[in-house]
């Protein structure tokens, strides 16, 4: 018997679902929410999903109610007897909480994994963690698909004959080195110090990007005062031009402006997270294709090794 696929999405993410499932070759499916007058609200499947593999789209971005409705609507698909649910989280919230930095503080990577584990998902899709650990805070399967699988065509299509490879603090100096060690490039690191939250003290390079073509690689951006930082830093340094490609465009606050205002010659991210204002500097490579794809294999108990670059 034909397996039943059904792929809905919670309201943070129903552009990027439509084009995933669109893809896959299946209509989104039909869901509802109401809202209560004191902000509450309930989540519901408008068709039957009894026996269903059912895919839940659904980006974990600010407010929290983006987590509440995801954990919802797996708990609604349980309760509706679905066969397998599988959330497909393109940006998984609260990753760079994934361990204890000081004293008292709580490790909500893990508790998020653990709050999807009890609302009854039997597995995980994301792409691009802010660690690879948080892959084993889960007791279900993950598929962590990579951006490069996507940034490299694109980096290859600027045939840049200077290229340096950059990892803005020290965190992503492994992410930088694979890049360049396929791409057969240099690679320098900032080491960044904070004095609070999104306030960079100083910055220093280490490696030479004289006379390079610089890309920084990290997996987002948020306040976007990183990359700005590390692009002065670069073209301080005697750098021809200074490029940025990160997967999730969190883009907080002043971002888009800093960006504007900064080095970057272009700010190259995915759709992981809607973008409600687009500059001229930010360019958007979609990971609908990507994603699409490995539902397909995954749904044909494929190997989805094959989508993975670098």
């Amino acid at each position: 018997m034909d397996r039943d696929i059904k792929i809905f999405s919670g309201r943070a993410s129903r552009d990027i679902a439509n084009r995933i499932a669109s893809m896959f070759g299946v209509k989104l499916g039909n869901e509802s929410i109401v809202e209560f007058s004191d902000g509450e609200f309930e989540p519901a499947f408008d068709e039957t999903v009894r026996g269903a593999d059912v895919f839940i789209v659904q980006s974990t971005t600010p407010p929290s109610e983006n987590l509440m409705e995801l954990l919802m609507m797996i708990d609604a698909a349980k309760r509706a007897s679905a066969h397998n649910i599988i959330a497909v989280m393109p940006y998984f919230g609260f990753a760079r909480q994934d361990k204890k930095g000081k004293p008292r503080v709580p490790i909500a990577a893990k508790l998020v994994a653990n709050l999807l584990t009890a609302a009854g998902v039997n597995r995980v899709m994301t792409i691009d963690l802010h660690a690879d650990q948080i892959q084993g805070f889960f007791e279900v399967p993950v598929d962590h698909l990579y951006a490069s699988t996507l940034f490299i065509p694109y980096i290859e299509s600027l045939s840049l004959k200077n290229l340096t490879i950059a990892s803005p603090d020290m965190g992503g100096t492994k992410r930088a080195n694979t890049y360049a060690k396929f791409l057969n490039s240099d690679v320098v690191v900032c080491y960044k110090h904070r004095e609070a939250a999104n306030q960079i003290n100083k910055m220093m390079l280490i490696g030479n990007v004289e006379g390079r073509d610089v890309i920084l690689v990290d997996d987002m951006v948020d306040t976007a005062g990183t990359l700005a930082k590390a692009a002065d830093v670069m073209i301080e340094n005697g750098a021809n031009t200074v490029r940025a490609i990160c997967t999730h465009g969190v883009l907080s606050g002043n971002a888009l402006e800093k960006i504007e205002k900064s080095n970057l010659l272009e700010v190259v991210i995915t759709d992981t997270i809607p973008l409600q204002n687009k500059i001229q500097k930010i360019k958007i490579i979609s990971v609908d294709k990507l994603f699409a794809e490995t539902i397909r294999a995954l749904v044909d108990n494929r190997s989805i090794s094959s989508n993975f670059i670098c």
